[in-house]
């Protein structure tokens, strides 16, 4: 196995506007090892969020190779690319896009059942990992009855309900208070360490950042290593 969780190598993704090819991505070089906590800074409109979705391997179109856990994405078939996905990768988005008719419980149960898990197991998971988040008393509650802290926090628990090899994380704060954001940020890095899973972590935030193991910085369409910010565990 690799020691790689995720490796990108040359990668560029670029967009027709009108008449005129914008470069998003220019030949992007990046390396997570397991168990490494990576924070992505770059204003709005960088890229950050295109760079992402070429991780999560969510959409096509990007030059390059992509790397998950020693495995070339691009050699894989539509459904092996797709189990790849599942087996391998957890999602932690802005807005929660939790499932409004489903409990917090549910919400983290589902991924797991897709993934195989024994129905209890699932439960037992589920309720382990929103306990430790601080929802032991909200687990049957729907998104619609909970802030909008505790519904990322169930957003958390789900990316990490089926263990990932990688978590892709896309300014999972940004729609939280400062406070707020701060509490689920601690609380996200303490599992994501716990279980040993890698994480890139797109975010605004210097001081956030400066929480994880090592900062990079998109800059006109290339990674730029440090970016100023000193990081740490």
């Amino acid at each position: 196995m690799s020691d790689f969780a995720l490796e990108l190598i040359a990668l560029t993704r670029s967009f027709q506007q009108g008449g005129a090819r914008i470069d998003v991505l220019r030949g992007v070089d990046l390396q997570l090892r397991k168990g490494e906590i990576v924070a992505l800074l770059g204003p709005s409109g960088s890229g950050k969020s295109t760079l992402l979705q070429a991780a999560g391997l969510l959409e096509g179109g990007f030059g390059g190779r992509i790397v998950i856990d020693g495995r070339e994405a691009a050699d894989l078939s539509d459904r092996n690319r797709t189990a790849l996905r599942r087996d391998c990768l957890g999602f932690v988005y802005q807005f929660h896009h939790l499932l409004p008719d489903f409990s917090a419980e549910e919400n983290v149960v589902l991924p797991q059942l897709i993934h195989a898990a024994p129905k209890e197991a699932a439960h037992s998971r589920a309720t382990d990992l929103l306990t430790a988040l601080g929802l032991g008393a909200r687990l049957h509650h729907r998104p619609s009855q909970l802030s909008g802290g505790e519904q990322q926090r169930v957003a958390v628990a789900r990316a990490l309900a089926n263990k990932p090899v990688l978590v892709l994380a896309d300014e999972p704060t940004g729609n939280l208070d400062e406070d707020t954001a701060a509490k689920v940020l601690e609380e996200f890095l303490r599992l994501v360490r716990s279980q040993g899973s890698a994480a890139l972590v797109a975010t605004h935030n210097r001081a956030l950042a400066a929480r994880m193991d090592r900062v990079v910085r998109l800059d006109h369409g290339k990674l730029v290593e440090g970016a100023g910010v000193s990081a740490a565990k």
